[in-house]
């Protein structure tokens, strides 16, 4: 079969959604299925070296036995709204241009955020390839609660547009029960979204010794390493971490490690050296080789989300953080499809957002059992192999690909 795969991000971009796509593909490429991958010019958080992509509008590669097809989009700072907003319509335009002049595929999958990319699965029509919309956050609703959209008619647009998208798709795919929902109330038949968990490479990421090269690189030997590790965003709250940070800051055993990028990084290290956190280590985002050691080097692992996030998110990291084995502390509203993943799995600790006081104290509870880390760490490496392997969720992509090509 030949199958399209849409997404602004691949490597040697970072982030969820680069990783995503990228095991996806290679599974598919395992499955003796032929991937293209249609993306942009490495930009968010890439930390390999790009020389090579410099001064090109098109290139074509190969990775893993992926064709590669990578178009030029103008790079606008994208913490600034409308200049992200105009990046996402031109990034869907000129996605859309390409798709005209690429080869048939038997079936596309387009990942969404951004939403307006969902827009170039039109072009798809002209060749009568079904596409299926890989929905991963729910914007406008995600923004909203983050208050970064608050006017009403902008607010109406995005709303008008999402829904615009989701009919035009001929399926619609999200990782969680909250999602399906949200996305069957904008009017789209349930028949016509299905539930895939996002996958982890559970061969790639899994349990192994704490004591590696990053651990020795940057001195975390002897200490006892809490980590985040992903982007610094709006959703993300970094804050409850440093306020624990502060309220463990006489045990010098404990160090708080945060690792990664983003539009909120240098207010929160301002933060960090105003309230004297000297506990508290800021590390680059790291490549995807690297992120398995920055997880196996910790003994418990964080994922944070702002009080406004109520939208039913499942961060990647948290699959990740199962997949290594890792004890795993969660604040976030505690009604969420993230905290039911946790809960459900026995892997870790589930508090409320914001909850610096018991943060400090579930990291200091783990701090003295080892036992209980080790029983945590092992409930969620179990779970994870036995219901997000990368295998089993592109065996159940295969089937809707099937589907998708006989109905077509």
């Amino acid at each position: 079969m030949k199958v399209l795969l849409v997404t602004a991000y691949f490597p040697p971009d970072t982030g969820s959604a680069a990783h995503l796509f990228y095991e996806l593909g290679v599974q598919l490429v395992r499955q003796n299925h032929a991937v293209t991958v249609l993306t942009s010019f490495p930009s968010y958080h890439a930390v390999e070296p790009v020389n090579g992509y410099k001064g090109k509008r098109f290139l074509r590669e190969r990775i893993d036995g992926m064709d590669i097809v990578r178009i030029r989009v103008p790079n606008l700072p994208r913490h600034i709204p409308a200049a992200r907003a105009v990046w996402q319509f031109a990034l869907a335009h000129r996605f859309a241009r390409a798709i005209r002049r690429i080869e048939k595929h038997d079936v596309a999958l387009i990942y969404s955020p951004p939403l307006p990319l969902g827009l170039a699965g039109a072009s798809l029509k002209s060749s009568n390839t079904p596409f299926i919309l890989n929905v991963q956050d729910l914007f406008p609703q995600s923004a909203v609660d983050l208050k970064i959209l608050k006017n009403r008619w902008l607010i109406a647009f995005f709303e008008a547009l999402e829904k615009r998208i989701y009919r035009a798709a001929d399926h619609i795919t999200v990782h969680s029960p909250g999602n399906l929902a949200h996305v069957v109330r904008t009017g789209i038949d349930a028949d016509n979204v299905t539930v895939v968990p996002n996958w982890v490479d559970t061969d790639f990421l899994q349990p192994d010794r704490r004591r590696n090269g990053f651990s020795e690189k940057h001195g975390l030997a002897g200490r006892f390493v809490v980590s985040f590790a992903g982007v610094l965003g709006y959703s993300q709250d970094i804050d409850v971490i440093l306020e624990a940070a502060h309220l463990l800051r006489d045990s010098e055993e404990i160090l708080f490690l945060v690792v990664g990028d983003g539009v909120e990084k240098d207010r929160l290290v301002r933060k960090a050296n105003v309230m004297g956190c000297t506990n508290v280590l800021f590390l680059p985002m790291q490549s995807r080789q690297v992120y398995p050691e920055v997880l196996t080097a910790s003994d418990v692992c964080l994922v944070t989300l702002n009080k406004e996030v109520v939208s039913p998110v499942v961060p990647s990291k948290i699959l990740s953080i199962m997949a290594a084995g890792k004890p795993l502390v969660a604040c976030m509203n505690p009604q969420g499809d993230a905290a039911h993943v946790v809960r459900t799995a026995r892997c870790g600790f589930v508090l409320p957002a914001g909850d610096a006081a018991g943060l400090a104290e579930a990291i200091v509870k783990l701090r003295h059992d080892p036992r209980l880390r080790t029983e945590l760490g092992g409930n969620g490496r179990a779970y994870c192999v036995e219901n997000f392997s990368l295998e089993k969720c592109a065996r159940r992509y295969v089937g809707l690909f099937t589907e998708m090509k006989q109905n077509g």
